[in-house]
């Protein structure tokens, strides 16, 4: 039995329940949004690794492909950060890998097995942190998906908390404004009474997806509608 340990959006962030799961991974692919070199470099020193340029990684990541299609365990992979960029014929695939909307997300159809992982860098609000683990028989060549739900100890005790705050859409809109004008991340928290994570999360969805609105943030990071 091979294992591929399959993460993505990691945005910065390698958790030690992360890494505790890939030392037990043959292979390692990571569908993009790395944010950092010392990610690659960290999970290079646990196993081979296989990675591909998501549209948060800037400068650093320009050797990085966008696109790649591999044999690896004997699987025909196919993996890239955004969907859209998913090919229109997918038959010669046994498994198409993707990320960016941070939600897990499996499909099986009669050309291959569709898989986002999630992501399993910084929580954004409410949504779960996750990743996968590819089980493949090597004589048979068949493989199952095994989800991985992170619950870090240190969101147990509450060093890392997740943020719950409900924004208003003017409140939001506002935000997004003051980004616009350079304001920094203390200067925003301060201004709005927010947790400076909450912001940094918002800030940086808003700056790596350009034209994106007030209402697309909100949905992106799942934040609640009320108020």
């Amino acid at each position: 039995m091979k294992k591929i340990g399959v993460l993505s959006d990691t945005h910065g962030k390698l958790r030690e329940e992360v890494v505790e799961i890939l030392q037990e991974c043959d292979v390692i692919l990571h569908a993009g949004d790395i944010n950092t070199p010392r990610v690659v470099e960290s999970l290079r020193e646990i196993a081979p690794l296989y990675v591909v340029r998501g549209n948060a990684d800037k400068d650093w990541a320009a050797d990085l492909p966008e696109q790649l299609s591999e044999q690896i365990c004997g699987l025909r992979i196919f993996m890239v950060h955004n969907k859209k960029e998913i090919p229109g014929d997918t038959a010669g695939y046994d498994l198409i890998i993707y990320g960016h909307s941070h939600k897990y997300e499996e499909k099986e159809t009669e050309e291959c097995f569709f898989l986002n992982p999630g992501s399993c860098g910084p929580r954004r609000f409410s949504q779960p942190v996750t990743m996968a683990v590819v089980e493949v028989e090597e004589e048979s060549g068949k493989f199952h998906v095994i989800k991985q739900d992170i619950r870090q100890s240190e969101e147990v005790s509450g060093k890392e908390k997740t943020p719950e705050t409900v924004f208003s859409e003017r409140t939001l809109s506002a935000i997004l404004r003051d980004v616009d004008r350079g304001k920094s991340v203390s200067e925003i928290a301060g201004k709005y009474k927010i947790d400076p994570e909450s912001v940094s999360q918002i800030c940086r969805l808003y700056l790596t997806h350009p034209g994106i609105s007030a209402a697309g943030v909100r949905e992106k990071m799942g934040l609640p509608r009320n108020r």
